[in-house]
């Protein structure tokens, strides 16, 4: 019976490290060695499903759950770093 889950593992052979260019294109799935369990409501996880389908139907970019996520992080993160106070997780968090 089919679940859905991780893709099967990629090719064998050596790792191959990326450079973070703005100019990278992402080729497909790729292997992270860290984890966390991230609990989310039934409404968050069908926004993030919708965004999923929204990516792949209006912009041609066919990304899973995971990678938007992390994505997500990241944009919030650097926001974070660089304005500090001002970022939007600050304001949100101190519900503003």
């Amino acid at each position: 019976m089919p679940q859905d889950g991780p893709a099967a593992p990629a090719q064998a052979g050596p790792a191959r490290r990326r450079s973070r260019a703005a100019n990278r294109r992402p080729s497909g799935r790729e292997r992270h060695d860290e984890k966390i369990t991230v609990y989310v409501s039934a409404e968050e996880l069908m926004d993030l499903e919708h965004a999923r389908l929204v990516l792949r139907g209006e912009h041609g970019l066919a990304v899973d759950r995971g990678r938007i996520v992390r994505e997500a992080v990241a944009v919030v993160l650097a926001d974070l770093e660089s304005r500090g106070d001002a970022s939007i997780l600050v304001r949100r968090l101190r519900g503003r």
